[in-house]
């Protein structure tokens, strides 16, 4: 929807006999491009969250603030570790922390566990990442009240 408000549009410009160019904008084709990557990124955004299906436990705490991206480690209902996406055996675990932190110590770690899975499963994963030295682990669950009632 490109207007000509320059008033000489057709004209013939009185001295040198030629036609004057045509110098607008016209955005419609960037807005079209522009609503399109936004409806993609609107179905996206959804998709990238961690891969790993967990059931997780609900809690009232207030979520934890910071500005660096944090690792997380699931732990599945049959008892498999993962690291972000990737299976992870608990007896590599450190080594692969450190290597994927560049042993940077201060990284937060955030843990998410199922619901079902034995407790002592989940402080033995928080008891590696400690004795690997980082310190900024937190367990992740879902705020009360957000989760789908599961038949209760």
């Amino acid at each position: 929807m490109a207007m000509n408000t320059g008033g000489g549009g057709g004209r013939k410009h009185r001295r040198s006999g030629r036609q004057q160019a045509f110098a607008e904008i016209n955005i419609t084709p960037m807005v079209d491009v522009m609503l399109v990557l936004l409806v993609i990124f609107m179905v996206a955004a959804p998709m990238m969250t961690s891969g790993v299906t967990v059931d997780l436990p609900q809690s009232a705490a207030s979520p934890v603030a910071g500005q660096d991206e944090p690792l997380v480690l699931s732990i599945t209902s049959d008892g498999k570790v993962y690291l972000q996406k990737t299976p992870v055996a608990l007896k590599d675990l450190r080594a692969k922390l450190a290597a994927i932190t560049g042993r940077k110590k201060d990284t937060r770690i955030f843990v998410r566990g199922d619901r079902s899975v034995d407790y002592g499963k989940i402080m033995q994963v928080v008891g590696e990442i400690n004795a690997g030295g980082f310190s900024k682990v937190a367990l992740i669950t879902e705020q009360s009240g957000t989760a789908p009632d599961k038949g209760k």
